[in-house]
């Protein structure tokens, strides 16, 4: 099992090119589209599949890309409606979903000829690992999130706390899946030590299990100029009862009320979270999805990013945060225990505990100098990691286990 410790990361500065071909499946770019420029960086071979349509891929991303204009494109294009305040029906979403692997099952296998590995999203790779499997090849899921049946668990306990019905959730055959590529992978790569905890608590082999945590472009999130000197707290990301939003109504409620901070919720609102943040109107200054293009400027004018999601593999955010120089406050369940060390680049707190991240936040309006520090100290962190290079290294360390295993 690859040691899930960020330090562990060191990246080779010349990586030796192996060629080996690798086939990547990620309809969308989530944090594959930068797996595979760090792998091709490293000297692999590297094929995508996805249903990204060309003018959003950057050309170094794979050396062979395949775009199947599909279902899961459309997917795509409609899940991106909440930033207008426009919401799917769910039942007509997970249709999308459904047909959308579908389509992928069919489409991807007729390309994986001289394939060695096959690395899929979840739930995108069940009938594509068995192809790679018929040929000889090795498949790879992966998971970005914990456990599905642990994920599940925690969303069906979370939403009562907030007088809201129970989901259409994650209906049996998406969980179907999940477990069935969870027993037909060869390895199953996950972002961080809260997501391992959840698969071994499942009963899934320590030793299929290989910790990788994400990377962040640090061409594109650094220190921006501050426009103020105001505390200012920052939420960024899906604005959703899973990123664990009311907790940290919660917590500044009080501080709001007497004017020590203010509150940047930066992000599309789930449909579920609405009516909360309704209730809390008067704690907050909605943003709205802001594009990546501008992230760090927005990063730069906080004095700390909150992250109180009750389930979170890893929070690209906090990573982001911390390149801009602000210090991060984040739950036990966001991967933030694989980026820093408690009370020296932030805090971590435990899940669903508002008066832990309201204390944390008194603490750091009486201490600015050491907040400063903090910051700075968030910033030199994130910089000894290694950009998405040390993500590139760890899931090459995972590939040539697989290969040397077949070896041997």
């Amino acid at each position: 099992m690859t040691r899930p410790v960020v330090e562990d990361a060191a990246v080779s500065a010349t990586p030796v090119p192996r060629r080996v071909p690798v086939g990547l499946v990620s309809h969308t770019p989530f944090h594959m589209f930068n797996q595979g420029k760090a792998l091709r960086r490293r000297g692999w071979d590297v094929s995508l599949f996805t249903a990204t349509p060309r003018w959003r891929i950057n050309p170094a991303v794979a050396d062979h890309i395949h775009i199947k204009l599909s279902w899961a494109t459309w997917h795509q294009v409609l899940q991106r409606l909440p930033r207008g305040g426009i919401y799917l029906p769910r039942d007509w979403s997970w249709r999308m979903a459904r047909r959308s692997r579908s389509e992928f099952a069919a489409w991807v296998p007729r390309h994986l000829d001289g394939i060695r590995i096959l690395d899929a999203l979840s739930s995108w790779g069940l009938e594509l690992g068995a192809a790679i499997h018929r040929q000889g090849g090795h498949y790879v899921c992966n998971r970005g999130s914990a456990h599905i049946l642990s994920q599940k668990t925690i969303l069906e306990e979370e939403l009562p706390r907030w007088s809201l019905p129970k989901p259409g959730g994650f209906p049996d055959w998406i969980v179907e899946r999940e477990l069935a590529e969870y027993a037909l992978a060869d390895a199953i790569i996950v972002p961080s030590r809260f997501a391992l905890r959840t698969f071994l608590e499942h009963g899934v082999p320590a030793d299929k299990l290989h910790v990788c945590p994400y990377g962040v472009d640090l061409s594109s999130f650094s220190r921006q100029p501050r426009q103020d000197d105001r505390f200012r707290v920052l939420f960024v990301g899906s604005v959703s009862i899973r990123k664990g939003i009311g907790y940290l109504l919660e917590a500044v409620r009080p501080l709001v009320q007497r004017n020590l901070l203010e509150l940047w919720v930066v992000g599309a609102v789930a449909k579920e979270a609405r009516g909360l943040l309704a209730r809390s109107r008067d704690l907050f200054i909605h943003k709205g999805f802001v594009p990546p293009a501008r992230l760090a400027a927005t990063y730069s004018q906080g004095s700390t990013l909150v992250l109180p999601s009750v389930e979170d593999g890893f929070g690209r955010v906090q990573v982001e945060a911390m390149a801009c120089g602000v210090p991060v406050i984040a739950s036990t369940n966001t991967g933030v225990a694989d980026l820093l060390t408690d009370g020296q680049e932030g805090f971590i707190v435990p899940i669903r505990d508002s008066r832990s991240i309201r204390e944390r936040l008194e603490w750091m309006l009486a201490h600015p100098a050491e907040r400063d520090r903090m910051g700075e100290a968030a910033l030199r962190r994130v910089t000894s990691i290694g950009g998405w290079e040390a993500y590139g290294a760890a899931v090459e360390r995972t590939y040539l286990e697989l290969l040397d295993r077949q070896a041997s």
